[in-house]
């Protein structure tokens, strides 16, 4: 799996995919990697001023537009781990999640060119997403594989003949300045993090994003599953935004990396 490097990732091993692949760094190609905003608000010195208010659209809703970057891995690595939650397992599903931290994740479905899915997609620092809101729709594009969602905000509720997605169905509302997405219809595939946190084609998903100011964004993430965990569990994560630049083509080029893979 070939991936384009971007400036702000680190060297070595990239941190968020564990002792998965070995990345190489690689040119960066020359498109889109510097091109100023003329909507970007700025200090005195013409630098991004990631503190000034947010923008609002014509509803008067926060406009959540933008390139958005997890801040570091530790969301990723383990979903749970950083805010010291204990996730409430069935006991199968402790017995899976135990069994992919022993054998570090050898059989984690990026490793083999498939999806990341909710939430994980979002984790992954240096591959970051871009927030696309318009009336009725709000998209986002991912980096990472190239992929996309689609939030339906035009009143629409999930269908009701769909086949199991890596992404599920989503169907976003506002409550207040917070955009609420709610999604199901996942197939049984993904896992959550990458410690390989299980779940079934029951998960509900709940994203709750508030958009801090210009440059911060956070997202409450509920996982509801009752067939994998006891009761739902939230975790709140940060992103912040990447300033006059835009994604670029990442394709998963049939697991060149797999011979790479340490699990046991």
């Amino acid at each position: 799996m070939n991936h384009v490097r971007r400036p702000w990732m680190s060297r070595g091993v990239l941190a968020a995919t564990l002792t998965l692949m070995m990345v190489c760094t690689l040119p960066i190609a020359a498109q889109w990697m510097k091109h100023p905003d003329p909507r970007t608000p700025r200090t005195p010195d013409g630098k991004p001023n990631l503190t000034a208010p947010v923008r609002r659209g014509a509803d008067g809703k926060p406009d959540l537009s933008g390139i958005w970057n997890a801040i570091d891995g530790r969301y990723l690595t383990n979903l749970a781990k950083p805010t010291g939650l204990v996730v409430p397992f069935q006991p199968w599903a402790e017995a899976v999640f135990n069994e992919r931290v022993a054998n570090e994740g050898k059989d984690r479905p990026s490793g083999f060119c498939l999806p990341h899915s909710v939430p994980d997609a979002m984790l992954i620092p240096g591959y970051p997403w871009k927030i696309v809101q318009t009336p009725g729709l709000t998209i986002i594009l991912f980096e990472n594989f190239t992929q996309y969602r689609q939030i339906f905000t035009d009143g629409r509720n999930f269908p009701t003949e769909r086949n199991p997605a890596w992404f599920g169905y989503s169907v976003g509302k506002w409550d207040g300045d917070t955009f609420v997405v709610d999604t199901e219809g996942f197939n049984d595939k993904s896992w959550l993090d990458d410690a390989g946190h299980p779940h079934t084609e029951s998960l509900h998903t709940t994203e709750r994003f508030r958009r801090r100011d210009f440059g911060h964004l956070d997202i409450e993430f509920t996982i509801d599953d009752p067939k994998t965990y006891s009761k739902p569990w939230s975790v709140t994560v940060p992103f912040e935004l990447l300033p006059d630049t835009d994604i670029i083509e990442n394709i998963c080029e049939n697991e060149k990396d797999a011979v790479r893979l340490r699990g046991k």
